[in-house]
């Protein structure tokens, strides 16, 4: 699987990130806080700025808990900076910086409620707390469980086109709670975007089939067209015709794909005989008095549109300069 995951494209070369200047004013920023934090912690803790006792124990927590909460934004900042800033897929590169502004924030909430109170009765609290939302929030608690197995599992990620439910569209956004679409297709007739945005909750992937049409090991889909033709038609010509035009326009790129596809199923026990690496031409009895003549072929889904409309126009060409070997329905006979 990781084989075919590295033929499905090439790696493109990119520079390995550097800290930034602004990235530069950040960590300066968070060196010199630390550094006055710690010194006005050694001042209050040896007496020397004559404050009262319960002012020394309020000045020491708060300087402690603020110099915890700065080490914390500094090393997530680093981290961002100089590891997952390294990762080249922005696909990882976006789930590690959700997983890591998760873990910010509970750290920094944490910190800041220790800051007051013993770390084990707040431990204890939260547990208490915790036990009491998870009753009340079941729905957004399953909905992050959810959040969870899409990260685990990835059965969809960022720029991926999935379906779900009666929802299709190209993922935008994947939170804590739910996941973002960019609807295509919906009340069109094509395969385009709608310009609607679609919202569900991700507990939704927990009890719902999704249908990944770009999953990265074999980003494509099989697409046909047909058209209806005569039983007088000559169909040896139009097969052969309809075959020529479809490879003209996807078939190297079909072969390499089909390459790829067989080292899958290779690992499956599903027979890839019947697998073609060209476009294949099939002919079948409408329910009308003509003849469906159907082309299939392999395609990315997100060019499945732009590729269909350019093999029809090209069919018709072809097909259309020999009307005496390819009969069309004319008139009223469409």
């Amino acid at each position: 699987m990781k084989t075919a995951l590295k033929q499905t494209g090439a790696p493109e070369e990119s520079d390995q990130p550097v800290a930034q200047t602004k990235d530069k004013v950040w960590f300066g920023g968070y060196l010199l806080f630390l550094i006055a934090l710690g010194g006005l912690y050694y001042l209050v803790s040896l007496r020397f700025l004559g404050l009262s006792e319960g002012a020394v124990v309020w000045v020491l927590r708060l300087s402690r808990g603020a110099f915890i909460l700065t080490l914390i934004l500094g090393v997530a900042k680093a981290s961002d900076v100089y590891l997952i800033g390294r990762i080249e897929d922005p696909v990882p590169r976006y789930n590690l910086r959700r997983i890591q502004k998760l873990i910010v924030a509970l750290l920094m909430a944490f910190t800041a409620v220790t800051m007051w109170s013993n770390w084990y009765t707040t431990v204890v609290s939260l547990g208490l707390i915790s036990l009491i939302l998870g009753f009340a929030l079941q729905t957004p608690i399953t909905s992050f469980i959810g959040w969870i197995y899409i990260m685990v599992r990835a059965p969809y990620r960022v720029g991926d086109r999935i379906k779900i439910g009666s929802a299709t569209g190209d993922v935008i956004d994947v939170s804590y709670l739910d996941t973002t679409l960019w609807e295509f297709g919906g009340y069109l007739s094509t395969d385009h975007p709608s310009g609607r945005i679609i919202r569900f909750p991700n507990s939704s992937v927990l009890n719902s089939a999704i249908y990944n049409y770009t999953w990265p090991v074999f980003p494509y889909v099989w697409n046909e067209i047909i058209f209806n033709v005569g039983y007088e038609s000559d169909l040896d010509f139009v097969a052969k015709t309809m075959q020529e035009v479809a490879e003209e326009e996807v078939g190297e790129a079909m072969m390499e794909r089909i390459r790829v596809y067989r080292e899958l199923l290779a690992q499956t026990p599903v027979d890839a005989l019947e697998v073609r690496e060209h476009p294949s031409v099939l002919f079948r009895i409408s329910s009308n008095t003509w003849l469906e003549a159907i082309v299939r072929y392999l395609v990315h889904p997100k060019e499945a549109g732009r590729v269909k409309t350019r093999l029809i126009k090209k069919l018709l060409a072809k097909l259309n300069a020999a009307p005496d070997r390819a009969l069309f329905p004319k008139g009223n006979a469409r």
